[in-house]
This record gives structure tokens, C-alpha cells and sequence, in this order.
């Protein structure tokens, strides 16, 4: 029996195979407008059903809300904005309900939206409130105010699925990862969010995490993430190799996330755990600093912000856990909780530290990471 999709209902926005030719025919006679990558990943996502309960690009109240109240104007948590952003030309060259043809990144038609709303927003206060910044080296506030300055709000029809020649055989949709959680006979799954490569502090919180769970869903992001993390083909080498040799075949499914980072930190931290809601996931795992960035959020603030919404709402399961360390001492991967020695003991991990290591040429030891896993990024910092 599997979790419902957050709203009650798995969304699907893709125009049936029966209707795609009249629709493309629609889209033909259009006036159009080209996405930029963080809203193509959005739209996929709305279309797939991953951003349930969602049928479009937010509309001015639920935009509010959800910065406002962390809610959709009906009531349901939602936490981060999904908008469209159009030119001031553009907007007034359109009116409310005209429907759009919208183009991927080759300028081809892959969707439809119907305009219902054309309006204003505030960049700073959509800033402050979904980032608690208005600092541009904030890498989520500089992607906002380097948007258009009009939203449209309204419904959409998804053409077609996006052209992708990369992590073929690692790209399910919730549909496709329900149907796979059910196969295996998976009852409770844990989803575990990443965009870095798992070092040692994330595999101890995962295999934590595998002795309550039935399933364990490594969901790394492959959308846009900031120039200085590691490219998603490194990170995705590394995870097939650390799967391979250090997991339960029987209990782990590697599928990559379409979604665009946004570093929102606890907001983020919500966001995430109804992704993994709607691919079926009924827990989650929340770590330090879940989606931080910078000191622009406390180490703990993702776990807290959970304590803000009534678990039946939400309808996932956070699974918090103190930040991970490996003890010279213990000899394994402990934490606070189960580690009697001092920090003079601890070796403190972080993906930050793992990039800084390679950029200075160093091979980050076995505490680190698993060794596979560090020549894996060696090469990769050789080769760049």
C-alpha cells in the first residue's frame, strides 16, 4: 500500500498520446515563450506529478501564501514558489486566458499554459521571506533577481517528455517509482536528498535509517546546481560504485531528481520532503544543513522547521539525525548520541570539505570517504 501524493491525488499534466497531434497543431498557432532551465525542470516536475498537488505555475495567491504562510492558499504546506516569469513586453503583447506555446532550451515546443493571471512581484520580500536573505551572493536570491519581471499563473499541458541522452536507466517519475517501491514489496521507503557525492557521515545516516525501513531511494539532484559543486556524471559514478559494493541490492534504488537546487535551506528542507512524498517515499531523511548554504541558515534550522507543520498534513515522516562524525577513538562513524569521546577524536565530514580537498590535489582518506569513491573524484579533478 503506498503513500498518498501530497494534496491526495499523483498529478499528470502530460497531454494523452491520443490528443498529442491536435495539441501540437494548437501549439503551432501559438505565441511562445522559452523557459530557462530551473523553469523546464519545474514544468517536468508539475507534468510528472513530483510537485503534486500543483497543475501549473503558481498563481498571485498561492504565491503569496506560500510566502507568507509556508501554505497554499488552500491550506496544504507548500514552501518554495514555482513561477514563470515573462518580460514586460511579452506580458503586454498577451491577455489573461490567451494560452502560450512554452519552448525547451532548443527552441522547440514542449508545452501549453493557459495565462489565467499576469501580475507583479517583488523580488526583495519574495527574497527575504523564501531565503531570509536579499544578499545576491546568496546563489537562490541571485537566480531570482535575475528573472523576468512579470509572473504568469495558470494550468499547463506537458507536449511531450523532454529529450534527455544522459542517466537513461537512472530517470523514473513518481509513477514510475511507485510502481518500482510495489515490486519489490516495499512498504516503507526512506528518501535521502543529496547533490553532493555520499561520503561517510551520509551512508551512516542511510544505513541508520535501512534498519526501520523497508527501502532506502538515493534521489540526487541532476538539475542546476551551483558552478562549484560536482558535476551530477561524477556524483552519479560515485554512487553507482558505492551502491555496488557497500549497499543491499535488494533494498536500494538509485533515481535522479529533475529538480533545479534553490539552497533554501529549511524551506528547501520541506520542499524536498514532498518530492519524496510524491515518488512514494514515507520517510525522510533530514541532516545538518539540509539544502544551506553559506551561514545563512543554523545548523539545525531544516530539522526545526518541521516542527512548524502538523505531521498529518504533511504526510511524511522526517527522520532527524545530529551531525555525523568518524571517531579515531570509536573506530566507525558515530555521533553525539553515541560517542562518548571528544572532538579532539572526531573527523568532521562535509562535501565542502571533500571539494576543498581536491582542489588542492589531496585524496580525501578513508574517514572521508570511501576510497573508491575518492579516486572516482580524483580523476574527475585531474581530468577538469
Amino acid at each position: 500500500m503506498s503513500i498518498s501524493a501530497h494534496g491526495g491525488e499523483l498529478i499528470n499534466r502530460y497531454v494523452p498520446e491520443k490528443e498529442q497531434e491536435a495539441m501540437q497543431d494548437k501549439a503551432a498557432g501559438l505565441k511562445t515563450w522559452k523557459l530557462t532551465s530551473r523553469e523546464l525542470s519545474d514544468l517536468e516536475m508539475i507534468a510528472s506529478g513530483a510537485l503534486s498537488p500543483l497543475t501549473g505555475f503558481m498563481s498571485k495567491d498561492d504565491l503569496q501564501a506560500v510566502m507568507d504562510t509556508m501554505h497554499l492558499k488552500n491550506g496544504i504546506p507548500w514552501t518554495i514558489p514555482v513561477t514563470m516569469a515573462v518580460s514586460e513586453a511579452f506580458s503586454k503583447s498577451i491577455k489573461e486566458g490567451e494560452e502560450i506555446t512554452l519552448l525547451d532550451e532548443n527552441d522547440e515546443s514542449i508545452a501549453i499554459i493557459k495565462a489565467d493571471e499576469i501580475f507583479n512581484y517583488d523580488a526583495k520580500d519574495m527574497a527575504q521571506k523564501v531565503f531570509k536573505t536579499t544578499e545576491e551572493a546568496h546563489p537562490g536570491v541571485a537566480a531570482l533577481y535575475q528573472m523576468e519581471p512579470r509572473l504568469i499563473g495558470g494550468p499547463v499541458h506537458m507536449l511531450r517528455k523532454r529529450h534527455y541522452t544522459d542517466f537513461l536507466d537512472f530517470r523514473l517519475e513518481p509513477a514510475g517509482t511507485r510502481a518500482l517501491f510495489e515490486e519489490n514489496g516495499w512498504r516503507t521507503v526512506v528518501g535521502f536528498q543529496t547533490r553532493n557525492p555520499i561520503h561517510r557521515a551520509h551512508e551512516y545516516l542511510q544505513k541508520c535509517a535501512l534498519e526501520i525501513v523497508d527501502g532506502l531511494l538515493i534521489h540526487p539532484i541532476v538539475g542546476d546546481t551551483k558552478d562549484d559543486d560536482i558535476p551530477a556524471d561524477v556524483r552519479m559514478a560515485c554512487y553507482e560504485m558505492l551502491l555496488s559494493r557497500y549497499y543491499p541490492e535488494n533494498r536500494t534504488a538509485l533515481v535522479v531528481n529533475p529538480a533545479a537546487m534553490r539552497y533554501g535551506g529549511p524551506r528547501e528542507a520541506i520542499f524536498h520532503a514532498i518530492i519524496r512524498k510524491n515518488y512514494g517515499c514515507t520517510h525522510f531523511i533530514v541532516g545538518r544543513d539540509h539544502a544551506g548554504v553559506g551561514n545563512y541558515y543554523g545548523t539545525y534550522d531544516a530539522q526545526e522547521i518541521f516542527q512548524e507543520f502538523d505531521r498529518d498534513a504533511l504526510g511524511i515522516t522526517p527522520l532527524m539525525f545530529e551531525h555525523a562524525f568518524f571517531c579515531q577513538k570509536c573506530g566507525n562513524m558515530a555521533s553525539s548520541k553515541t560517542c562518548p569521546h571528544g572532538k579532539e577524536s572526531h573527523v568532521f565530514l562535509s562535501g565542502t570539505k571533500v571539494r576543498e580537498m581536491l582542489q588542492r590535489g589531496e585524496m580525501p582518506p578513508e574517514a572521508f570517504t570511501r576510497p573508491e569513491v575518492a579516486q572516482i573524484l580524483m580523476d574527475a579533478a585531474r581530468a577538469s
